[in-house]
């Protein structure tokens, strides 16, 4: 852990803890520099009970993460930080806000869920691919799927089948509070991103008398829990690409892929039957359903990813070499990095079987077919398919929590109308469902907002958190503006056109280096894991 720096007695008011459970809200508390990269910050790991049923039975341990509120005279409290996943681990986010107006006067406190990171972590035997990913699988492939995730899951069940019916949202809900406990907080303050919306809804409604304020950053759909929630994913790359397809469509003056939403579209589908047979420079149609669902949700890339499309349009309709295509190639890469940076961990494959999945495979494989068709872009088809949670070995020791506000203040919940991970209608849903005022961030399709950009958001959840104030009950925010491309229909020839295009790219560096520093700018490689 490294050198000591304080110890903390404080233990929560005796009316605060659970019959059973005084022995972890009331342990003390050693804080020491975190390991790096990390070493900013300060760290302490505590034990829970496995099993809250039986605490007197095996414990586990939660690592915590602290950065004190720069302002002591004018401190607020506590405020626990949820990056989302489930699975993404917490403990870097107190560096990450530290530097914003709430990291002044509130002490951030950071964790590692159970089964994550630096507490006993869920680890999986990882089996061997039984099928390769296909954006389009034929009938044939769909049994291989559904053995995958047969694999997959069996894999978990040897390595950790004695944890994992442990691992889910109510017990973490339930460590948040003893974390309370150990602060020696009456109440907590929250922030929770994307799974972590979902995470601070179950824990106000389990612990309402010890929840103050509460931010929930890009909502789960409180009624989609959990198998509805991956369908809606693809729904919203879907909704994405259209838009993209239609704005592309008309400058056709510049992208030179058609004058309508319907003709972009078809020019796309073209070229995906193309790549299917012959891939340019290793960009197959897998690689183009990534690319167009990945890069039609940030807006600030359509379009970088026209001129994306047009020279892999021209590379797979002519022999004759275009213009730097390895630069366009090399964009296409980044943003497909972008779209496969969702990774599943052992903590995602066990929460999310919290609820029960059908069984079914028949209704999987009309799922697919279905959305092979219709959402193939950004890997819409993995949304439908089998996972572990369809064969899972263990049987939830509780049901899902029915989430409500019944004893802790107005929050806020943040929705953008774009956002492929937790499409649109959860913000709305979550909001009605616990009485919260909702902040909309218009034709947007970024997830997690509060520290990262956008100064309507975090003007109002600053004024929330610091000062108490809420904003109006309902709140639209713009989001992030379109590329500033002149409309235009006439389109010039295919050589002239992909100059065009390569030229206006030359103007910002190259198309690689504009896609890196939109990433990099808004720092998405911190987000796409909630």
């Amino acid at each position: 852990m490294g050198t000591q720096l304080s110890v903390g007695t404080a233990a929560a008011e005796p009316s605060s803890t659970p019959a059973g459970l005084e022995e972890f809200y009331g342990q003390k508390v050693s804080w020491a520099a975190c390991d790096r990269p990390y070493a900013t910050l300060e760290c302490a790991t505590i034990s829970v009970p496995l099993d809250y049923r039986a605490p007197d039975g095996e414990r586990i341990a939660v690592t915590i993460s602290r950065k004190k509120a720069a302002d002591q005279a004018n401190r607020r409290g506590v405020l626990l930080l949820n990056p989302g996943g489930p699975g993404g681990s917490g403990l870097q986010w107190p560096d990450i806000l530290g530097k914003t107006p709430v990291g002044k006067v509130y002490d951030l406190i950071g964790f590692d869920p159970r089964g994550v990171g630096k507490s006993t972590a869920l680890l999986c035997e990882v089996a061997p691919a039984l099928v390769r990913l296909n954006t389009r699988p034929g009938d044939a492939e769909l049994a291989g799927w559904a053995a995958d995730a047969r694999a997959s899951e069996a894999g978990c069940e040897r390595s950790a089948g004695g944890l994992r019916p442990h691992v889910n949202t109510p017990n973490t809900a339930r460590d948040m509070d003893v974390i309370r406990g150990v602060l020696g907080e009456k109440k907590i303050n929250y922030l929770g991103y994307s799974y972590g919306t979902y995470l601070g809804a179950v824990y106000g409604s389990l612990f309402p008398k010890n929840l103050h304020r509460s931010v929930l950053d890009s909502a789960v759909h409180p009624e989609w829990i959990w198998h509805e929630q991956f369908k809606q994913q693809a729904v919203a790359l879907r909704q994405n690409v259209d838009l993209w397809a239609g704005w592309v469509g008309q400058r056709n003056a510049t992208f030179r892929l058609g004058k309508t939403q319907a003709e972009v579209l078809a020019t796309v589908e073209d070229l995906a039957a193309k790549l299917a047979k012959k891939p340019v420079g290793g960009f197959d149609r897998n690689s183009l359903d990534l690319v167009v669902g990945t890069g039609a949700r940030y807006r600030q890339l359509w379009d970088d990813l026209g001129y994306i499309l047009l020279d892999v349009k021209n590379s797979a309709t002519t022999d004759k070499p275009v213009p730097t295509p390895s630069d366009a190639l090399t964009a296409a890469g980044l943003i497909r990095e972008l779209g496969i940076a969702e990774t599943r961990s052992g903590v995602f494959d066990t929460v999310t079987c919290e609820a029960d999945w059908q069984r079914d495979l028949n209704g999987y494989y009309s799922d697919m077919k279905l959305f092979r068709e219709k959402y193939p872009y950004g890997f819409g088809v993995l949304r439908a398919a089998p996972t572990t949670c369809t064969f899972r070995s263990f049987t939830p020791p509780e049901r899902p929590v029915d989430l409500k506000r019944d004893g802790y203040q107005t929050g806020l919940v943040i929705q953008a109308d774009g956002d492929t991970q937790t499409q649109y209608d959860g913000g709305p849903a979550m909001a009605e469902r616990l009485r919260g005022h909702l902040i909309s961030v218009a034709d947007e399709g970024t997830h997690g907002f509060y520290g990262f950009g956008n100064a309507c958001v975090n003007r109002h959840v600053e004024r929330y958190l610091i000062d108490g104030v809420l904003p109006p009950t309902r709140v639209t925010c713009a989001g992030e503006a379109r590329p500033n491309v002149p409309a235009g229909l006439e389109a010039v020839d295919a050589t002239a056109a992909t100059t065009q295009g390569l030229a206006v790219g030359a103007e910002r560096g190259s198309l690689a280096d504009s896609v890196r520093q939109y990433i990099a700018a808004n720092r998405l490689m911190e987000k796409v894991a909630g």
